[in-house]
């Protein structure tokens, strides 16, 4: 069984373009304002945006973020459109007593009790305040408890159905998660902190630090504790082992009691170590008002400072063993959003492939190495800037054929921007063409009137058009030059999808059974190649993406157990049948 293969029928090409009904999709990473980093000596790279560490809430129906540095937090009633509420959670006593003025909320902590929503932010300096709400939409705040002495660094908490609440933290090379339970009304400790889990590298690969999984000179990290109860069991989830690494992921443990004895799971829960954005961890789980799972985490850039970061979005869920899996397969490609009960065993993928990839470009002008072809390498860690931010700068996307295209994304990257902290009345301004020919042009998007700040922007056609050329233009921007990390175009070619793989091999070494060589032959027509990963044959739950390659290093395995993989190729018209592997 092909799990997180996609199973919609895309018959929308053969029944004709009039026949397109829209259901309504997003793109990660998720298109918010992102404030800009406002701790100086971290920007002296280039000014640039940053979040991360998420904590996504169902209070009341609709959904509220909350993550790092943001000087307030989002609201949406359908997870596509997220309003920003401006609120200092950091008090004057803080900020005068504090020396590092900008963590307002520092990996924050979000959740419910009773009819009350509750945020807490990494603290252990007995200064930061719980907050409490009944009317987070309008901004309305109070403190439940002005210090909290016992404080907690990426802390957690969690409301049991018997009532009791729990507080879980940590963040460290060197200490584990802690778990305490708290009392309910007073949020005084009950009882001392626990130890609950370390990492556990020498065993499972994917603990271990640094790009390569590798711990060339640092320890794994653990962090961003979260804890979801399902059926009994209790799953403590938290981020590891690096912020900085394509392969930061969410992995999770498993007890029967809320403070342990917790048990690693073998497979991360949240990982995506390829494609245009990577990086899955440090996040929080949650359902939606169907209680349809979702997980969102962290997403990785790392360019101009380790901690310049984006936010994810992930259909997850409990399968009927209680492996708790998350689905970023095709991750930063145009997904569903449910309107009802949704099986997130089957991907809500639309089918909709990236048209561009490694695509001639043309542009207006480029300033210095950023060149036109990082526009469309599938790399938010590079991109092209044009020598301004004038009105009338452009780039040309040639599709290499006529294809019918469904939706664009529009990555904004961050080249001389001049503001530090989060910044209100700034917005992007733009129009998109469309052309058979490239002398024909006809208006596809026009945000010439826009006055919100979109450096993610993804837009779903409400009809798809065929093109050859789809052409970006300027018109305004909120700071720095013109400047893309990705001009993403989805739907379909007008060829054939790619062949099956052949001669897939996986050779696991001797010396460390934590690792493994995937080697394959090429696929003439293939752009890029989906590799799932399991530890049953029908349960493959990770998966990593690469591009224009025919081997894989994957040295994330546990060591005393066999894995299974599968592979199919990806182009523009589609993806392949799989083709199997087992790494005994």
């Amino acid at each position: 069984m092909k799990i997180f293969k996609y199973t919609l029928l895309l018959m929308l090409c053969a029944l004709g373009l009039n026949t397109y009904a829209q259901q309504n999709t997003y793109c990660n990473p998720i298109n918010i304002d992102y404030g800009y980093c406002p701790i100086p000596n971290f920007t002296e790279w280039g000014k640039h945006r940053t979040s991360a560490d998420p904590a996504i809430v169902n209070y009341k129906g609709d959904y509220y973020l909350f993550s790092t540095n943001q000087s307030g937090y989002w609201w949406s009633s359908d997870m596509l459109n997220w309003n920003f509420v401006s609120r200092p959670f950091l008090t004057q006593e803080a900020v005068e007593q504090t020396a590092n003025k900008w963590d307002d909320l520092c990996a924050p902590a979000a959740w419910t009790m009773g009819d009350t929503l509750v945020v807490f932010g990494s603290t252990y300096s007995r200064i930061f305040p719980i907050w409490i709400s009944t009317d987070p939409k309008n901004n309305k705040w109070e403190k439940a408890v002005e210090h909290f002495d016992i404080g907690g660094w990426d802390p957690a908490f969690f409301t049991d159905d018997d009532g009791k609440l729990y507080m879980y933290n940590g963040s460290s090379n060197v200490y584990p998660l802690y778990g305490i339970e708290l009392d309910r009304k007073t949020f005084q400790p009950i009882g001392t902190r626990k130890e609950l889990l370390l990492t556990d590298g020498d065993k499972i690969g994917w603990h271990r630090f640094g790009e390569h999984m590798d711990n060339t000179f640092l320890k794994p990290f653990m962090e961003g504790a979260w804890m979801t109860k399902h059926d009994g069991k209790y799953y403590l989830q938290w981020g590891g082992p690096g912020t900085e690494f394509s392969h930061y992921a969410d992995g999770y443990a498993v007890s029967d009691s809320p403070l342990g004895f917790f048990e690693h799971a073998s497979l991360p829960l949240s990982m995506k170590a390829g494609g245009f954005i990577r990086g899955a961890g440090h996040g929080a789980t949650f359902q939606d008002r169907w209680n349809n799972y979702w997980h969102t985490s962290t997403m990785v850039i790392n360019v101009k400072n380790n901690f310049e970061r984006r936010i994810g979005i992930w259909p997850a869920g409990f399968d009927s063993e209680g492996n708790m899996y998350c689905n970023t397969t095709f991750g930063d490609y145009p997904h569903y959003i449910p309107t009802g009960e949704a099986d997130h065993l089957k991907s809500q993928f639309t089918g909709w492939m990236l048209l561009n990839y490694n695509k001639p470009v043309l542009v207006s002008s480029t300033l210095g190495t950023h060149y036109a072809n990082n526009i469309v390498d599938e790399n938010i860690k590079t991109y092209w800037s044009a020598k301004t931010a004038d009105k009338g700068e452009w780039l040309i996307s040639d599709l290499g054929e006529v294809s019918t295209v469904y939706a664009v994304q529009l990555n904004y990257a961050d080249q001389d921007v001049e503001f530090l902290g989060k910044t209100s009345g700034k917005f992007h301004q733009y129009k998109v063409y469309s052309s058979l020919d490239g002398k024909k042009w006809d208006v596809l998007i026009d945000k010439s009137n826009n006055k919100t700040d979109v450096p993610h922007d993804y837009v779903q056609l409400e009809k798809p058009v065929k093109a050859r050329y789809l052409k970006l233009e300027n018109i305004h921007m909120p700071t720095g030059k013109f400047a893309i990390s990705g001009f993403r175009a989805f739907g379909f070619g007008a060829g054939e999808k790619p062949s099956a793989v052949e001669q897939f091999m996986v050779l696991r070494t001797e010396t460390d059974k934590r690792s493994a060589w995937l080697k394959w032959k090429p696929v003439e027509n293939a752009y890029a190649y989906n590799i799932y990963i399991g530890i049953e044959p029908d349960k493959l739950y990770s998966s990593v993406m690469v591009h224009n390659v025919n081997e894989y290093y994957y040295a994330g395995m546990d060591r005393t157990k066999p894995y299974y993989f599968a592979i199919e190729a990806i182009n523009e018209n589609g993806t392949s049948t799989w083709t199997r592997g087992e790494a005994k």
